[in-house]
């Protein structure tokens, strides 16, 4: 009985461990086109609380992130590279915040779009 009482704290405490894996990685796609958009989207997501790295790829404009999902999400990731001027699938900047980007960064705009490649 002893034995099975041990074996029973030794799953249940090895289960706890393995649900409180802080990090997460996503992948997620990001409107831009350049090396000011690509600072601009890494910067917005790092000072995301709970987010430790967050890298942009310039021409698959998927961003990769390692975060901790107990102190944010990818929703609240969204937000905040949404509130510095970038669409995001499920998230899109403000016609204010888009409006304030500066001119070769206007990603909605299919001329700035073809001068980038």
């Amino acid at each position: 009985m002893k034995n099975l009482f041990i074996t029973a704290v030794i799953i249940l405490f090895s289960t706890t461990i393995q649900a409180q894996n802080k990090n997460a990685r996503a992948t997620i796609e990001v409107d831009g086109v350049c090396m000011m958009c690509k600072d601009r989207i890494e910067k917005a997501a790092i000072q995301t609380r709970g987010v430790k790295s967050a890298v942009w790829n310039v021409d698959t404009h998927m961003l990769s992130l390692i975060f901790d999902e107990r102190r944010t999400n990818i929703q609240t990731i969204e937000e905040s590279i949404a509130a510095v001027g970038h669409d995001t699938k499920n998230v899109k900047a403000t016609e204010e915040v888009y409006e304030n980007l500066h001119h070769c960064c206007k990603y909605r705009s299919q001329a700035v779009r073809d001068d980038h490649n």
